[in-house]
């Protein structure tokens, strides 16, 4: 399994991709000590709602660590032919790598080099596209919803997973609370750089979510049902084709 190079040509969020490159070597410890392990319940409601066919081709879009390939192959590895993972971060991905080298399905995974705005497959080539906490960090996000849409075969599904603001006044308060100052101090203390986290927060609160974002993929002609998760802090959209 390699790392495969593909030309890229979009740098628009050079920033985002060059803080996951920094913080990569901690990335998943900390994120699930700053989650207090509801990352990992969120992705088994993603690897439940994966839609499943025989011998079906799947894409993950900013796969960061592969974390969301790791949950769904461990779960139906034996119904999926291949799962291809794309990010502008290099370090990221040879960590994912890395997981993947003592799997006995390691060889229907690979990791590549590419813009989830330009990705580089022909049309109609994925059966799911999945995408988790990334979206938000893309300018053109619109730009990226239509290739996936390009990607995805007919009745093909994406799933994508971000966070959203809770409607409950009191909760919505602690959780901004929470993105605006605890994650920045904790973040960057366990990091080394607390810029990455004050940067993360901010994308969460700037990012359309609930039926803003649905509206978004309901444009490019999906589909949509979502589910908020654990009152609404994250939500799991999942669209037709």
């Amino acid at each position: 399994m390699t790392i495969k190079n593909t030309a890229i040509n979009d740098y628009e969020k050079a920033l985002s991709w060059e803080i996951f490159d920094k913080i990569y070597h901690r990335y998943d410890i900390i994120n699930t000590i700053l989650s207090a392990g509801i990352l990992r319940s969120w992705r088994k409601k993603l690897v439940t709602a994966f839609p499943l066919t025989p011998n079906m081709v799947a894409l993950d879009c900013a796969t960061g660590t592969g974390e969301v390939i790791v949950s769904v192959m461990k779960n139906h590895h034996h119904s999926i032919q291949a799962y291809t993972g794309i990010d502008l971060s290099k370090n990221m991905m040879a960590i994912g790598q890395k997981r993947f080298k003592k799997m006995s399905y390691n060889n229907k995974v690979k990791f590549v080099h590419a813009s989830a705005t330009k990705i580089p497959y022909q049309d109609k080539t994925f059966d799911c596209v999945t995408m988790a906490f990334g979206i938000r960090n893309i300018v053109e996000y619109q730009t990226c919803l239509q290739d996936i849409y390009r990607v995805l075969a007919d009745q093909g599904t994406v799933m994508i997973m971000e966070f959203s603001l809770p409607s409950v006044a009191p909760l919505r308060w602690l959780y901004l609370a929470y993105f605006r100052f605890v994650l920045p101090m904790i973040g960057g203390l366990l990091s080394g750089d607390k810029k990455a986290y004050s940067y993360l927060n901010k994308t969460v609160e700037s990012f359309p979510y609930g039926e803003a974002f649905k509206k978004e993929l309901e444009k490019v002609g999906f589909k949509v049902t979502m589910k908020p998760l654990t009152f609404g802090i994250a939500t799991l959209y999942i669209g037709k084709k």
